[in-house]
């Protein structure tokens, strides 16, 4: 094939890709978003404005903020820092596990094995090196800080996630490459507090891997068949980053 033919070659598949619909799995933040609440608020100051020629402005806020990338690093010592994953990685086919209902009825509900399977019951094993985002529709009750810490009179958080079983199987068993959830966790609350640490968070970045968290607009996608792209900047020794993550459905 000619040089000119796989210039076309590539042409033609940002064509096709193009002609697809694309959704943006990304909040935007700012300082009053929801976040983790041992991490302090954003800020965006201007340092000049169109006054002084030019518009700039100065952010601050932590790595894990937003919807964002958590590197290996994040949780595991001596493992990837954020630069180091390779780009293929944060492109991959996307599963999406729908648990909405039950997180709505239940709001500490935790994705176990049996839910897996019985996903896989109706839309098939789920594929070597696919990224797996679990769904609750949590993501609705952004930017209401309340609704999404969700506390109780305690002052307890309550919100859905992954069990560590869940997670060993679909790294152990099926080898995904990564996951992804709407939260600000990947374990559920109420586990969090049971197991005094967040354990299936851990796991997931002990694979060597990287997770999404807080991601939103699951709910327009289909259980299989899309591809997810996670868009990152690349600072230096970074353990997460805001990402802008989206998804090309078919």
């Amino acid at each position: 094939m000619t040089i000119e033919g796989n210039q076309l070659e590539l042409i033609d598949a940002l064509q096709k890709l193009k002609s697809k619909k694309w959704i943006d799995l990304t909040h935007t933040f700012g300082p009053s978003s929801p976040h983790f609440s041992a991490l302090p608020n954003a800020e965006i100051d201007p340092l000049f404005t169109h006054k002084d020629g030019f518009f700039v402005q100065q952010f601050s806020f932590p790595g894990q903020y937003g919807t964002h990338i958590d590197a290996p690093i994040h949780f595991v010592p001596n493992q990837r820092w954020l630069e180091e994953l390779d780009l293929k990685e944060l492109v991959l086919p996307l599963v999406v596990i729908d648990k909405s209902k039950e997180a709505a009825e239940n709001h500490d509900y935790t994705v176990t094995v049996d839910d897996i399977k019985l996903f896989e019951e109706e839309y098939g094993q789920i594929e070597e090196g696919t990224f797996v985002a679990l769904r609750t529709d949590w993501s609705k009750r952004w930017p209401d800080v309340e609704k999404f810490e969700n506390k109780d009179n305690e002052g307890n958080p309550h919100a859905p996630g992954w069990r560590l079983d869940a997670l060993k199987y679909l790294f152990q068993e099926r080898q995904v490459k990564a996951i992804g959830h709407e939260t600000f966790d990947t374990d559920s609350a109420k586990d969090a507090r049971a197991n005094g640490s967040l354990i299936g968070e851990y796991y997931v970045l002990e694979q060597d891997t990287y997770q999404v968290e807080l991601l939103t607009n699951l709910d327009k996608l289909p259980p299989k068949g899309s591809i997810i792209f996670n868009i990152v900047a690349k600072p230096e020794k970074a353990t997460g980053f805001p990402v802008r993550s989206f998804a090309i459905i078919p």
